[in-house]
């Protein structure tokens, strides 16, 4: 329920944020900074806030992360000049970053091996629904006044920080903190296995913000369609891949184990990224968008679990370094999507094929890297 509620009051600015920026003066590039930036502090500042959750618990750093997301918005609201706009997100990217991995590492707290996958679904169900009403309310309420959005995502998310202050209750004891030396934890998940996890995440993660960054000119150029029908079409990818992480993705982690559905994630993902070359009207696009949609969304639950039990008493730090790795992937993958676009439309999908392949190839090397060890 957290997260669903972090996730709509973020998602309740994603229409509204290009327009906003512009009333204030921003460039396209300027625009491109500014959401760039927040990528960056999320990508600087998850580990931190991770690693220090296995220290001082789970609790303080999700109402650390949601306070930093009411303040933002707030700030949005009120903003005048582009300045305070750049503010507002450094800020934003900064104290949020702490929102997913405490929230992930929260789950491995109080699920059992067996039940972690299920559980990590259903945070990435519950953060697919966010992104999907959030944004349709969004839109709605900026057709009077862009500060609209604003004002309610900032009320939306002091509600969270109340419902999680009165009501969740702390997940990890103070006997199971952790005080591992921060400098030692990082260098020994480079020299792991589990390193090959953390890029196969990134090469994910970029495949899809190339997709998100290109898809609305290349489905305008190819079939002809606009912003209404792109809404429909996000939607129902929302929809598919939440009803697949929220409702099965425990029974198929429990039959085949997360591995096996990691890599079906991935050859499901390559799969819509080949299809999405064919697309021709709107059915064609929503179709092919959702198998996309169902392959990319089983793949980060399954990694939150294989990877938070590789670390069972540095949780945290492990859901932080995933996080930090989803953003690096959301830092590059938009700016190179949209220049390969500018050379040929169909260049992006082919790049997304490609990183699939190595996302596929990472898995092996993980396995291959983990049975080396075991034999060592």
């Amino acid at each position: 329920m957290v997260m669903f509620l972090v996730m709509s009051g973020f998602g309740i600015i994603i229409p509204v944020l290009p327009f906003f920026a512009e009333n204030l003066g921003a460039t396209p590039t300027e625009l491109g900074l500014l959401m760039a930036v927040y990528s960056l502090m999320q990508l600087l500042f998850a580990p931190v806030w991770g690693r220090l959750s296995d220290r001082y618990g789970r609790k303080p750093f999700l109402l650390l992360g949601i306070s930093g997301l009411a303040l933002s918005f707030f700030l949005f609201a009120i903003a005048n000049t582009l300045s305070l706009l750049f503010i507002a997100r450094i800020i934003g990217g900064m104290l949020s970053a702490a929102t997913m991995p405490t929230a992930t590492a929260y789950v491995a707290d109080v699920t059992s091996v067996e039940e972690r996958g299920k559980g990590m679904g259903m945070i990435g169900a519950a953060i697919g629904l966010g992104f999907i009403f959030g944004p349709a309310i969004g839109g709605v309420l900026s057709k009077n006044d862009l500060h609209t959005p604003f004002w309610l995502a900032g009320c939306l998310s002091l509600a969270t920080f109340l419902l999680v202050l009165v009501f969740l209750k702390e997940s990890l004891p103070k006997e199971k903190r952790t005080h591992r030396a921060p400098k030692r934890l990082a260098l020994s998940i480079w020299k792991e296995p589990v390193m090959f996890l953390y890029l196969l995440q990134w090469f994910v993660s970029f495949s899809l913000a190339g997709l998100e960054a290109t898809f609305a000119y290349y489905a305008a150029q190819r079939a002809g369609l606009h912003s209404v029908e792109l809404g429909y079409i996000f939607m129902m990818m929302g929809l598919a891949s939440a009803f697949v992480q929220g409702g099965l993705i425990g029974k198929l982690i429990r039959t085949f184990g997360e591995g096996k559905v990691i890599q079906s994630g991935i050859v499901l993902s390559a799969l819509g990224f080949a299809l999405i070359l064919l697309v021709h009207n709107f059915w064609t696009a929503a179709f092919y968008l959702s198998i996309f949609g169902i392959g990319n969304g089983v793949i980060r639950p399954c990694l939150s679990s294989l990877i938070t039990k590789q670390a069972p008493d540095s949780e945290g730090s492990a859901a932080g370094f995933l996080s930090s790795f989803d953003s690096l992937g959301r830092l590059v993958g938009p700016p190179l999507a949209g220049w390969l676009f500018t050379i040929t439309a169909y260049l992006p999908y082919v790049l997304g094929i490609a990183l699939c392949s190595l996302a596929f190839l990472c898995y092996y090397l993980f396995v291959a890297k983990q049975k080396s060890h075991a034999i060592g």
